[in-house]
């Protein structure tokens, strides 16, 4: 306790996140501490890391150097951006090689993401668990199986986004109040990454009210100052969009698709 309060750690934390810290060796603890330090890692970071994920401390220093060894020789991390790939995810120290991280990057691999050094934050996810579900979720509401692998390839953070309570939500809002149809998601899949309440609904909002439709990605990744001022010099007959499109509600395809899932019982 008192060397865990030395390198400043709280135990008493620690223990209500990870309970099995209790049987950790203090050898094995001091040894993993040596090792990062080594590695580069500060106290400061040493200290953050446990705190996102406490189960490093019940790692050997065994279990951590064949992850080291996997993010450089198979991810392909380069040396110098180490600790900020595991600052960025320390889970990944915690992660088995053989039965996770290694699986997961032969299957992102094997979707056409070819540079998976700059998405590491997903090797520590479950294939089965958590990246299949989202190609799965994709193809429930509309898209081809090789339109979703596109979606994700092109943006692999669509697999960081929770189903129930990012994708479900605004593809609702895009269906139903936006009236858009998939062919502008499977274009800009970026769409999931924008707060719902914060930037989609105010600016769909304001170009409703404006009478003007802008193309997914002038309507959300512009700066304020600059998407008003396009409100205010464009208008309907001058965007790639007409706007009965855009406010007429969802139709066509997008149509089907909602009453489907709605007649089946699923929530959008």
């Amino acid at each position: 306790m008192l060397y865990l309060d030395s390198i400043g750690l709280d135990l008493f934390s620690l223990i209500n996140d990870h309970p099995p810290i209790v049987c950790a060796s203090l050898d094995d603890i001091k040894s993993t501490v040596d090792f990062l330090y080594s590695m580069g890692f500060t106290a400061l970071e040493f200290c953050r890391i446990c705190g996102m994920c406490p189960e490093i401390l019940n790692s050997r220093v065994s279990d951590i150097v064949p992850v080291f060894t996997f993010l450089l020789r198979e991810a392909r991390v380069d040396g110098s951006d180490l600790r900020r790939v595991v600052n960025r995810r320390p889970r990944l120290l915690a992660c088995n090689v053989k039965n996770r991280l290694r699986p997961t990057l032969y299957f992102l691999q094997s979707i056409g993401i070819s540079e998976v050094n700059k998405h590491t934050n997903l090797l520590s996810c479950s294939v089965e668990e958590k990246l299949i579900p989202r190609i799965d979720y994709l193809e429930k509401i509309g898209f081809s199986k090789r339109d979703a692998v596109s979606m994700v390839r092109r943006f692999p953070q669509l697999f960081n986004h929770s189903i129930k309570d990012n994708l479900e939500p605004k593809f609702n809002y895009f269906v139903v109040e936006m009236g858009r149809e998939l062919r502008e998601l499977k274009e800009f899949p970026q769409y999931f990454s924008f707060s719902l309440e914060n930037r989609i609904k105010p600016r769909h909002q304001c170009c409703v009210e404006k009478g003007v439709c802008f193309p997914l990605p002038i309507m959300l990744k512009t700066t304020e100052a600059k998407f008003h001022g396009r409100l205010e010099v464009d208008n309907c007959m001058n965007v790639d969009v007409p706007l009965p499109f855009c406010i007429s509600g969802y139709t066509g395809l997008s149509k089907h698709i909602f009453t489907k899932l709605s007649s089946n019982g699923e929530e959008m």
